[in-house]
């Protein structure tokens, strides 16, 4: 038995190599390998504490007293789930432009409530998605469009509403009052549902991706230097700073920006399905123009990647959403800061701000702004409500922070 083992290691070399290559490189290893780009982790620095205000707000928002309130008591039995190392007095008292402690004479302890400051920056994002609802519905089509099914688990799209910019009730205010487009249906689980789209007489003009904007663009410019047939499958690509580019890397790409491959609205073939080289080459490039798709679809361009890898099932998505981004740093970013992995679609923004923002993105970069802030301001009287009225000041700070 040994000879035997000894003889077929001997015989076929290559193979234990293969195998060595793929467990030298863990997925952890991936991902710490991957190229940094400064401006995207300075930015994912104060979103993950954007993101602890937010749930704190929400919180706050949820309470039934007038005005809403929680003790600080309640929130330092929460203080592990929101990440709170330091205990929520300490949270509060660090962003005091969005926070007010106060003592609650019937209550005995601490209190906590929002600004006036906060308080107008929610009233500004809530009209802001009230004005954009027709946008709202466009987006929800698109979404379930992308399904093989035209079906999606609720619980699924609840993970993403507020990167879809929905409004928190938007089962009663999109869903239903949209009953032509959507319906719900009763999933396979108990007590879960699945949303389906009922039209098929969506414009055909609402199935065309968000790259092909780009490509239009492109091929409209005087000073086009890019064949334009090369362009017909291509997408923009912008790599990391500081990233070696070898000429081998260089002839991969152009040799992947030239596949062609199935639309995230389109259709998938059977021929798409099968497992050869060209096959599967294909079928990862679907896979990243359905995921490019869906980050253009959202706010603010990006989005948690264990929420967009609940799609990955309707979607047909046979990879791993992780090293789907890893594997194109030209088009994505992942970042690993506040205990999260986030993927940005790079083409979108440009030093740390979106290139084409919209009203949401807006009145949620004022909270942003107010969070960079900090404790700054306060000894110079400043009026926090003319501050998330500036948005030429606001821009400026967050990014120079």
């Amino acid at each position: 038995m040994a000879a035997q083992i000894f003889r077929t290691l001997t015989a076929k070399p290559h193979v234990a190599s293969t195998l060595l290559r793929r467990t030298a490189t863990t997925s952890a290893q991936y991902v710490a390998s991957r190229a940094r780009d400064p401006t995207f982790e300075k930015l994912m620095e104060k979103y993950k504490i954007l993101l602890k205000a937010i749930a704190i707000q929400d919180l706050i928002l949820a309470s039934t007293s007038n005005p809403p309130s929680v003790s600080l008591d309640f929130l330092h039995r929460l203080s592990q789930k929101l990440h709170l190392n330091r205990g929520p007095a300490a949270f509060l008292r660090k962003y005091p432009h969005i926070f007010h402690i106060f003592p609650n004479p019937e209550k005995l302890q601490p209190f906590c409530s929002l600004t006036p400051a906060a308080l107008q920056v929610i009233r500004q994002e809530s009209d802001a998605i009230e004005d954009s609802l027709p946008l709202v519905v466009t987006r929800l089509v698109k979404l379930l469009s992308m399904s093989m099914t035209k079906k999606l688990p609720l619980r699924a799209v609840f993970k993403v509403w507020r990167e879809l910019g929905l409004p928190d009730d938007f089962e009663d205010s999109v869903i239903a009052k949209n009953s032509d487009l959507f319906s719900l249906a009763d999933g396979n689980e108990p007590n879960t549902h699945v949303l389906r789209l009922n039209s098929s007489e969506v414009p055909k003009d609402c199935f065309v991706p968000t790259v092909e904007k780009w490509r239009v663009e492109e091929c409209c410019k005087e000073d086009c230097r890019v064949d334009r047939t090369e362009l017909k499958y291509s997408f923009k690509h912008a790599f990391p700073p500081g990233m070696r580019l070898t000429k081998n890397f260089k002839a991969k790409v152009k040799e992947w920006q030239n596949l062609p491959y199935i639309g995230p609205y389109e259709e998938m073939g059977l021929v798409e399905t099968k497992r050869s080289k060209s096959g599967m080459m294909r079928m990862e490039k679907r896979a990243v123009g359905i995921v490019h798709e869906f980050l253009s679809l959202t706010v603010e361009k990006m989005v948690e990647v264990e929420k967009i890898s609940h799609f990955r099932k309707w979607f047909g998505i046979d990879l791993n959403i992780r090293d789907l981004f890893l594997d194109h740093p030209g088009m994505f970013y992942l970042s690993t800061k506040g205990k999260r992995h986030t993927v940005f679609l790079r083409e979108a923004y440009e030093r740390g701000c979106l290139v084409e923002p919209n009203p949401v993105y807006e009145a949620r970069r004022k909270l942003l702004y107010l969070v960079a802030l900090e404790c700054r301001g306060l000894d110079r009287g400043i009026d926090e409500l003319k501050i998330v009225e500036s948005d030429e000041n606001r821009v400026k700070e967050v990014k120079n922070d």
